[in-house]
């Protein structure tokens, strides 16, 4: 196309445009920009989030595996494009990873991750206040790292917080969810996105406990809602509650977007082994040991997290304990005086179990002090060192294990399944071990595998792991894939390499969060994690959107072990996680309050238990405290309540779908076409217009290399271009700031393609043309609208949609104009469109501030309902009191009885006055935030004329 600059200016003022909340163009640029194919629901619902910008944010419940953190990734990028960059993501530990390469790889968000070593560091060098950036990034942290840092964050008016896994939090009315309250104090002021597939389980109380950390003025008290909620049988009662959640709560199922989502299955394979008599022993004789009362190894403060994790080493390898072993006789050895002071015991066990941070941080500590060493524990710690030195030479003169060989086995079936499925030789061998690791290269480099296996841990340096990132790095060094992270760039070399080349990844589970791993589809749980999130979170590194062959999942099963065997059931029977289709676990997961909790629970079972016996009677308590938390009934309550009918959801999703893949085409066309035109002479273009290479540098204050620029989600060989990208940015910027005299431009219909229909019957025509640009700031939100205004030389005047459509023509000619006084008529029509969308605007926030004052309405009467409640208990209680006085025996008891009645009067009486005084008191404060609503209706309006011209179609 030959374009002009008349194109790029009202492409650049298209591009740039601010638009309203209930908008599906809002997102437009946020489509244009992401690396991923969004699907409706994700669009859908990162709408709903948006909906109001007098909402204090918003819940996305959708079933697991339909991509929350797309939905979520969305909404952040949008308010990154509104220059609104206080954003914060708190998530559970093992999932900030995931968060920082979702956001970094698929949004383009720049993140850094919060942690006590980092806000250390940062406040060692000066800064004061570590959340707030320079420059700007996206905050991510952990659930324990916020509430430890709650008088930072509660310091700074953020624009969006996102809370992931927030299921955690529907506790939040219970006082003894020390984490949920803290967090709510402190986010107060702060709109909050909470992303959650569970968010009621057990009790309509969790709904309220969600959303009055939304929102403390969508219900009223606790009081009052165990009052009017009580009784969902009641169709109005139900009726009312789901209305109230509505414009909160949003959730989408799985089955309800079959037809842009397909579904694989997931397989189990079992294989059993059976330990060597030595291992056996090795295994009896650690295992007692951590069952002594007294541990001189083991600090007090972190007992049972060592003990866990020594445990997990245990079951992993003979390889793997024996150096947690040995890391016990030194810190022994020190403490007797034999070896100087080291580092930290976690220092030394983190080399040996990757996830220590992470589940350090979950865990927490036994808040106990350590004891200094007398005389009397001398002789004692000098024998648990010779046990110990006994234990490790006993490890260490064992050089296969049983489980090793049962992994040869396992894979050489479950490689068969995957063929029979029709999927590649691949599969990813998870272990909590980098000593396990290690041992399982050993093993199968004597194997078929040798040549075809990566290694994948938390610092990649092994010699494989070089070479393969040598190898990447040469091949990627001009283009976007190379970020500047060695750390980054050496996790995407190494799946790229498994990928291309490999067939087996062995990965320590802290290495492996955030990846994704779809063209993958066997998962090898070496050790087997006890919490059930973290299984779930293994598996779905392959088992996601985008997977398209079933997925086979393979566990060990140890005979003789009567503890893991009921671990597995539970994982396997109750929480359903190996079988089935994708993320059939989401039901149950929720269902406990944390992973983390299971997991401890499974712990102390393991620390507790001496015989089979005792072990098959705590595994039987605990399944049947699991079966009371995933009630049936409570499951039917959330569906009806938070689900829409599917024809309802699949026609809204149809209508989402076609409009935003619209606007998306639209917004890269304009940007493509733009760049065109400002990169005359630079750069040549594809005829496809979704590619460029650009020879040179228009802006030498920018560090811009030359080469292939492409759109996101082609070929990934070149630099992703995009409305975000720092050429496009400064060249949307110079479009945006040009200021243009009138002209005469002659478009070529006849020569344009894809043809222009619209424009078809005026061929042979001339006009004018006008475009201005109306800007509306009210409720807390600006948007602006482009007004079109073109009319023929015999006076007709054009459509507006048909006038929007000039710049999608080729120019012929364009010429300035010296002196041009537009048409009254034309300049009539722009006002006429600048005063209807005056009044569409106007209407929209009466509805949203109708819907801010009936909420308020609601939970002024919801408390004066808590109130009123007190006063019928007092009414009860007399009416008792009074009967048990007169049916008393003895004069004593009469006057007792009396006397209560009296006391009762008096206490309904002063409750009655109070009543009064406080029923003021909420309207008050009703008619004061109802105030500061309608404040924000007031418009403030600028209108500016972009583009005058007149215009000829051949």
């Amino acid at each position: 196309m030959i374009l002009t600059d008349y194109h790029s200016v009202y492409f650049a003022h298209e591009l740039t445009k601010r638009c309203a909340s209930d908008s599906m163009e809002k997102l437009a640029g946020a489509l244009v920009d992401a690396q991923v194919d969004l699907n409706p629901h994700q669009v859908e619902a990162a709408l709903f989030a948006f909906r109001s910008p007098l909402s204090r944010g918003a819940m996305l419940a959708d079933e697991v595996g339909l991509g929350k953190t797309i939905e979520a990734g969305l909404v952040l990028s949008q308010k990154w494009a509104e220059r609104k960059r206080r954003l914060l993501v708190i998530a559970p530990a093992n999932l900030r990873k995931q968060w920082h390469q979702e956001l970094t790889e698929k949004f383009f968000l720049p993140c850094k991750i919060l942690e006590a070593k980092s806000f250390n560091e940062a406040i060692r060098k000066g800064v004061s206040q570590p959340f707030q950036t320079s420059p700007e990034t996206v905050v991510i942290c952990s659930y324990q790292f916020a509430r430890s840092k709650a008088s930072q964050i509660s310091s700074i008016l953020w624009d969006l917080v996102v809370i992931d896994e927030a299921h955690r939090l529907r506790n939040v009315y219970k006082s003894s969810n020390v984490i949920a309250n803290v967090l709510k104090t402190s986010l107060i002021r702060s709109p909050k996105l909470l992303l959650t597939a569970t968010p009621l389980q057990n009790s309509l109380l969790e709904l309220f406990g969600l959303v009055s950390f939304i929102d403390e003025h969508a219900f009223g008290d606790l009081n009052s809602f165990r009052e009017q909620f009580a009784n969902l049988r009641e169709e109005d009662v139900f009726q009312a509650l789901k209305a109230r959640l509505s414009p909160i709560c949003h959730r989408t199922l799985r089955r309800q977007v079959l037809e842009y989502v397909p579904y694989t299955k997931r397989h189990a394979i079992v294989e059993e082994f059976t330990p060597a008599e030595d291992e056996d022993r090795l295994y009896a004789e650690v295992s007692a040991y951590l069952q002594r009362e007294n541990l001189q190894a083991l600090p007090s403060s972190q007992r049972s997290l060592m003990t866990l994790v020594l445990r997990k080493l245990l079951a992993s390898s003979t390889f793997a304990i024996a150096g947690a072993l040995d890391t016990l006789i030194t810190r022994l050895k020190q403490k007797v005086g034999q070896k100087p002071e080291s580092g930290s015991i976690e220092d030394d066990l983190d080399a040996e179990y990757e996830a220590l941070d992470a589940t350090a941080e979950e865990w927490g500590d036994d808040s106990a002090d350590e004891s200094p060493v007398s005389e009397n524990d001398r002789i004692a710690l000098e024998q648990e060192i010779l046990d110990l030195e006994a234990f490790r030479n006993l490890a260490l003169s064992i050089s296969h294990n049983a489980k090793g060989k049962a992994l040869l086995t396992a894979l050489e079936k479950a490689f068969s399944e995957a063929n029979r499925l029709g999927a590649a030789k691949k599969a990813i061998i998870f272990t909590e071990s980098r000593k396990t690791q290690e041992y399982l290269l050993r093993l199968l480099d004597d194997s078929p595998y040798s040549e075809e296996i990566v290694l994948f841990n938390g610092s990649n340096n092994d010699e494989r792991s070089k070479v393969i990132y040598s190898e990447w790095f040469r091949r990627y060094a001009d283009t976007d894939r190379v970020t500047g992270s060695r750390t980054a760039d050496m996790r995407s070399a190494l799946v790229d390499y498994f990928r291309d080349e490999g067939s087996i990844m062995i990965a320590t589970e802290a290495g492996a969060e955030g990846i994704n791993l779809q063209f993958c589809s066997l998962v090898v749980n070496y050790d087997l994690p006890w919490n059930p999130q973290r299984i779930e979170q293994r598996i779905g590194r392959c088992h996601r959107y985008g997977q398209k062959h079933d997925v086979v999942v393979v566990n060990f099963l140890n005979r003789n072990n009567e503890a893991d065997r009921r671990v597995f059931e539970l994982l396997d029977q109750k929480f359903k996680l190996f079988e089935g289709v994708f993320g059939a676990s989401d039901e149950v997961l929720g269902a406990i309050e944390s992973g983390v909790d299971f997991e401890k629970r499974i712990a102390r079972i393991y620390q507790d238990c001496r015989t089979p016996g005792e072990i098959r009677e705590s595994f039987a308590r605990l399944q049947n405290e699991l079966t009371v938390q995933i009630n049936e009934a409570i499951t039917t309550t959330r569906r009806q309540l938070l689900e829409h009918f599917d024809e309802e959801v699949h026609a809204k999703l149809k209508v989402s779908k076609s409009t935003s893949e619209g606007f998306q085409n639209r917004y890269e066309k304009m940007l493509m076409r733009l760049t065109q035109h400002e990169l005359a002479g630079h750069a040549a273009f594809a005829e496809s217009e979704d590619s460029f290479d650009l020879t040179t540098n228009l802006f030498t204050d920018l560090e811009i290399p030359t080469g292939r620029y492409e759109l996101p989600r082609r070929s990934g060989d070149g630099h992703l271009y995009r409305l975000g990208h720092p050429l496009a940015l400064r060249l949307v910027q110079k479009a945006t700031e040009r200021s243009l005299p009138p002209a005469e431009i002659v478009f070529d219909w006849g020569g344009t393609l894809p043809k222009v229909g619209a424009l078809e019957p005026y061929r042979g025509s001339t006009g004018e043309l006008l475009v201005s640009k109306l800007s509306v700031e009210s409720m807390d939100q600006a948007e602006d609208h482009l007004l079109f205004a073109a009319l023929t030389s015999e006076g007709r005047m054009l459509p507006v949609d048909v006038a929007s459509k000039f710049f999608s023509l080729s120019a012929l000619d364009v010429r300035t104009i010296n002196a041009f006084q537009p048409d009254p008529r034309l300049v009539a029509e722009i006002e006429r469109q600048q005063t209807d969308e005056q009044k569409r605007i106007a209407e929209r926030n009466g509805r949203l501030f109708e819907e801010e004052t009936s909420k308020l309405d609601s939970w002024a009467e919801d408390l004066k309902v808590g109130l009123e409640r007190d006063i019928k208990d007092l009414d009860r209680q007399l009416k008792e009191a009074r009967r048990a006085a007169s049916l008393a025996l003895t004069l004593e008891e009469k006057l007792a009885g009396q006397r209560q009645v009296k006391k009762l009067e008096s206490e309904r009486n002063d409750k009655r006055r109070k009543l009064f005084t406080a029923q003021d008191e909420i309207e008050q404060r009703r008619d004061t935030l109802i105030k500061s609503v309608e404040s924000k209706l007031e418009q403030k309006v600028t209108v500016i004329q972009i583009l005058s011209l007149r215009w000829r179609v051949t």
